[in-house]
């Protein structure tokens, strides 16, 4: 056994592997949300279709009792996609269904990460990303956003494309918690001049500004380009976990292999179809969230607060009191935020979903007064 190896953790259990070891477990506050105004985790701040409801209400005792079946479903995205705008021509087998993108995320790492493979990214994004990467053993490179707007970072990403041939490029389009966005054209270019590199893209927030690389990418011409889709934003289901990979059908067929046969369940399956029979829902609720973020965006204008906002149902404010004494305060009042304290460059901030137009104006008031701001 190497020496670097310990058998045992300090409290004598079985120890992990090494990569497990030293890794600091991803973790999101979520208990006591219920009942609050979420404005922390970029959620659908008003519940699913009405046909979702339906479709759970009418679940049956034999649906529960069998394992879940997931006929129909790929070919009801790939029609929502069509409907949507996606270059036409998809098939089934390009669709990966997981346990919401979370899975997809870890499901890309376990079949393409390596130890002593590099991982390429940009700081700050998603947190889940590292975690990932660190399990596998691999290195690596997050390349920080540019200036107060956080500009993508093309030139050096393109640089260490060529130079350092990386396994992964995870992008986050629009990135989360920054907004930035990356045009599809250029996101499409980054796969065509790296086909050593797997390109994923995790387009969780593309509905609330049309980045999206589907109506353009050829899969054929960039095998090595992956999406990922989520029903969680939108839609409203992200307490039933479920997500979709869409690429070249080898890279799905691969990612699909260290997953389980039943991921995702039966529940989800049901609401997955009645989501996306009611695309007018969605848009509906889109259509609110942009109404709602133009609203605050002049109100933070308004009050002279510093702010940032690009893509996404999401923005930061930089705070004039300490953010945890803001956040603090906040919940106490009912409403929760994300502090950014500690994430490189935005140390300081708090990022704030976009919900209705009635909830931000709950926020606003709120903010107001635990700020010290003129009402």
């Amino acid at each position: 056994m190497s020496d670097t190896i310990q058998p045992f953790t300090p409290n004598g259990a079985p120890a992990a592997r090494a990569a497990v070891e030293q890794l600091k477990a991803y973790s999101a506050p979520l208990e006591g949300r219920r009942q609050m105004l979420r404005l922390d985790f970029n959620e659908n701040t008003i519940g699913p279709s009405p046909l979702v409801a339906q479709a759970l209400r009418h679940f049956s005792s034999e649906e529960i009792a069998v394992y879940p079946e997931y006929d129909g479903l790929r070919e009801a995205l790939l029609q929502n996609l069509l409907e949507s705008g996606c270059r036409p021509g998809l098939t089934p087998a390009q669709v990966g269904l997981f346990n919401g993108v979370d899975a997809a995320i870890h499901a890309v790492f376990q079949a393409y990460g390596d130890a002593g493979e590099t991982l390429l990214t940009t700081a700050p994004t998603f947190g889940y990303y590292s975690p990932c990467a660190g399990m596998q053993g691999m290195t690596i490179e997050a390349i920080p956003y540019q200036g107060e707007t956080f500009d993508f970072p093309l030139a050096a990403i393109q640089e260490a494309l060529a130079a350092r041939s990386p396994r992964l490029l995870l992008i986050c389009n629009p990135n989360n918690p920054t907004g930035t966005r990356l045009p599809a054209d250029q996101v499409i270019a980054l796969a065509a001049s790296a086909p050593g590199t797997l390109v994923v893209v995790d387009e969780l927030y593309e509905a609330f500004t049309g980045d999206s690389v589907l109506p353009s990418a050829d899969f054929t011409a960039t095998p090595n380009l992956l999406v990922f889709r989520s029903l969680a934003k939108t839609a409203g289901l992200a307490g039933l976990r479920i997500g979709f990979a869409i690429g070249h059908a080898d890279v799905v067929d691969r990612v699909s292999r260290v997953t389980g046969p039943y991921d995702v369940n039966s529940v989800a399956v049901a609401a997955a179809f009645a989501a996306l029979a009611d695309q007018s829902y969605v848009d509906a609720y889109v259509a609110e969230v942009l109404r709602a973020r133009d609203w605050t965006l002049q109100a933070l204008r308004d009050a002279g607060v510093r702010h940032h906002c690009d893509g996404g149902n999401y923005l930061l404010i930089w705070p004039q009191r300490p953010v945890a004494e803001v956040d603090a305060a906040l919940r106490e009042a009912g409403i929760l935020v994300r502090s950014m304290a500690g994430k490189p460059l935005i140390d300081g901030c708090f990022r704030v979903s976009i919900g209705t137009t009635s909830q931000m104006q709950r926020f606003m008031e709120a903010y107001r007064r635990i700020d010290g701001l003129a009402a």
